[in-house]
């Protein structure tokens, strides 16, 4: 995918004086203001570019004891010049991150800016250029706009931190222009010594094969029709519980016509280096919620070095091609460019005996624990409105009751109620509904989220992540997702509890803040 620099401008202040999305404004009108004139709406634990923009992440790869994440960044985006580079950062916890600038420049060659692809460290110089050079793989578009899509190689000897360009021709040219041919996604294939590109193409996964990272051979095709353009592809092999093996094809995918999500869909199967075989025909998806884009996995390292097999990394961007430029960053902090907290995922087993893929944020965020609030059981019918005020905390409870149409907590709650986030079961869905706030579909289309819910449980698992700007709720130990962008006003703190035609206890009730340095 690439990165734009069309904007449009969020129209608010925490005192919460306008109420409006404003369409696009000129580059002066879209400078930040100072300090004194409005409140930072930064997010206080997730990932944000240092300034300017910031879309799809690249997957992070381990070098040298931390994880080079690189993502696509915009450095002109308020002067309106389009075009992205990859920029670097850096962290052992995937929590706390350090930013090393630009590692892969835009427009230094005839072919421009850089959009997204994979790195991977070439450990056996398969490609000549030293063993330990990171390589990167990424989609160019010659002459520019968005009809000539090709791959094009950059290589690290410094340790992933700059990047040099391998000439100015593809490592794998386009069979034809005007079509998607783009996002490469590279894996080693150990199995059968040779690396494995999967490629966006329109509404098929494309397969090559190559020996050197230098000169790919086309060797299969994974075709699905009914939710949109297949982007930025994923393909990895993980282990569940009971030791069952699982391929995982995965692509970002716009269901939202059909009525499905418009985040991460994926299938588990099998794949014998040159063609995925699908479980079943249908995807499932790693979230429900409606900005969860571009996501990326990637491979968890342990303290020595190997990699754990039964557990994944995964990271997402915050936002949605349907509104990506409407956001309170913009006229505050100058800047536009959010993403997910990273999570684990991990392969579990349903009771239909069907896989699928959990989620659950990722461990390292227990270190960064700077306050807990444990309100412990907490019996509610109605509404109850809780002694808490925040922006930016983790809420997690287990509700049960014996008898009600829906339960669940209203999040960054305005002084008066009339403004929250509802996040909760109502009959036989969970939902995330961020309707009765600020946030970016001006559409009015896109409020409230949904997945299934089974109501004779009489119970459910919340856990959910609350921040300046965004939602993401885990639902029963991350069966389901939501994640979505919201952009309360600063004044709105507070935190409730409500049922619908019933009564309820919320066991275990606790509330942590987060300081991430």
């Amino acid at each position: 995918m690439r990165g734009l620099s069309r904007r449009a401008l969020f129209a608010g202040s925490a005192a919460g004086a306008a109420t409006a999305l404003l369409p696009a404004a000129s580059p002066a009108a879209a400078k930040p203001k100072t300090a004194a004139t409005c409140a930072s709406y930064r997010a206080a634990y997730h990932f944000t570019v240092p300034d300017q923009w910031k879309n799809d992440p690249q997957r992070p790869v381990w070098i040298g004891g931390e994880y080079h994440y690189y993502y696509l960044y915009n450095a002109d985006y308020f002067t309106g010049v389009e075009g992205t580079a990859w920029r670097l950062a850096t962290s052992t916890d995937l929590v706390s991150f350090t930013d090393r600038g630009v590692a892969v420049p835009k427009d230094t060659t005839p072919n421009g800016d850089v959009w997204s692809g994979s790195a991977v460290v070439d450990r056996d110089n398969t490609a000549g250029f030293g063993a330990g050079a990171v390589i990167v793989i990424a989609t160019m578009s010659p002459g520019g706009g968005t009809d000539h899509q090709e791959q094009f190689l950059y290589y690290s000897t410094d340790g992933g931190r700059t990047f040099t360009n391998y000439g100015t021709d593809p490592v794998l040219p386009t069979p034809r222009v005007g079509a998607d041919f783009r996002d490469p996604k590279v894996i080693r294939d150990e199995d059968r010594d040779r690396w494995v590109m999967a490629l966006a193409e329109g509404t098929k996964v494309g397969f090559y094969h190559s020996a050197d990272l230098k000169t790919w051979t086309y060797a299969g095709g994974f075709i699905k029709e009914g939710i949109g353009t297949l982007e930025c592809p994923d393909l990895f092999r993980i282990t569940a519980e009971d030791g069952t093996a699982k391929w995982v094809l995965g692509v970002s995918a716009n269901g939202k016509g059909s009525g499905l999500p418009n985040t991460y869909a994926y299938w588990t199967g099998s794949f014998d280096g040159s063609a995925f075989t699908a479980d079943a025909a249908d995807p499932q998806w790693l979230d429900h919620g409606w900005d969860w884009y571009g996501a990326v996995t990637f491979e968890k390292h342990r303290s020595d070095g190997s990699v754990d097999p039964s557990v994944r990394y995964a990271l997402g961007w915050l936002n949605n091609w349907d509104y990506a430029h409407r956001t309170p960053t913009i006229d505050c902090d100058g800047f536009n460019g959010t993403d997910s907290i990273v999570r684990e995922i991990t392969l579990k087993r349903a009771s239909s005996g069907t896989h699928y893929l959990a989620s659950r944020p990722v461990a390292a965020l227990d270190h960064h624990v700077s306050r807990t609030l444990n309100l412990g059981d907490l019996e509610v019918t109605g509404t109850r409105v809780l002694d808490y005020r925040g922006t930016a905390y983790e809420v997690t409870c287990e509700i049960t009751w014996d008898q009600l149409t829906g339960a669940g907590l209203q999040l960054r709650r305005s002084p008066d109620g009339g403004r929250h986030i509802d996040a909760g079961i109502y009959r036989d869905y969970a939902f995330l509904n961020r309707r009765p706030t600020v946030n970016p579909d001006a559409s009015g289309r896109w409020q409230e989220s949904h997945s299934p819910f089974d109501p004779s449980a009489r119970t459910v698992k919340l856990r959910i992540l609350v921040d300046r700007t965004s939602v993401e709720m885990f639902v029963d130990d991350g069966r389901y997702v939501h994640s979505s962008a919201a952009f309360p006003y600063l004044i709105d703190t507070g935190l409730a509890l409500f049922t619908i035609d019933g009564t309820a206890v919320f066991r275990n009730t606790v509330i942590r803040e987060f300081a991430v340095g």
